[in-house]
């Protein structure tokens, strides 16, 4: 292995985990509202189809890149999708513990959102072109390139959700809760509009 190469990957997967995506910042408001436990299946979801992703551009990249037209198009519906679940946060009434079960995003939501995440695509379309020979040519080397990002994705978003459980602890009272709802939808809006103008 080239270390080299692996020192360059691990530069560029690390802090694309860990700052502001949408993965994250849905994690962080959603563990404001369910706390940690309650966001796991969120998570789980997200580690599913993050890697089902990542598996599908590092077997597909040649034709996304000949095909930027559609991949545009998958940008924009997502900022649309993450600006509906940004609304549906700020928007949100402060959740009893017996409204929790009910209300929690699963498994399901994690996994769409990973399809329509412009932050994922762009993410693994980097980490393919850029990166993909570190463990080896073929489709056994990018599945290895999979799971070493895992490896630090996991942590990421666990880490943002438990930070908005703190953040559910310092905003317990009903009024305080729904402005946490507030400012933590406007962040979410906040990820959407900036795919949006970036792209």
């Amino acid at each position: 292995m080239d270390t080299e190469l692996l020192v360059a990957t691990l530069v560029f997967i690390i802090p694309m985990c860990f700052t502001p995506g949408p993965n994250n910042v849905l994690c962080a408001a959603h563990g404001s509202q369910h706390g940690l436990r309650g966001t796991m299946p969120l998570i789980t979801g997200m580690a599913i189809g993050w890697s089902s992703l990542g598996l599908f551009v590092g077997a597909a990249t040649v034709f996304i890149e000949e095909n930027e037209s559609f991949f545009s198009l998958l940008t924009y519906v997502g900022a649309a999708y993450i600006a509906y679940l940004a609304y549906k946060i700020a928007t949100a009434k402060p959740i009893t513990d017996e409204e929790q079960s009910s209300e929690r995003l699963g498994v399901i939501t994690g996994i769409v959102l990973q399809v329509v995440n412009g932050k994922a695509w762009i993410h693994f379309l980097v980490l393919m072109t850029a990166f993909g020979s570190l463990f080896g040519a073929g489709f056994e080397g990018k599945v290895a390139l999979v799971l070493l990002n895992l490896l630090f994705g996991l942590p990421a978003v666990t880490c943002w959700a438990a930070f908005g459980t703190l953040l559910r602890r310092a905003f317990s009272n009903p009024s305080s809760a729904r402005n946490l709802n507030r400012a933590m939808g406007l962040s979410l809006f906040a990820v959407a509009a900036w795919i949006v103008l970036s792209h």
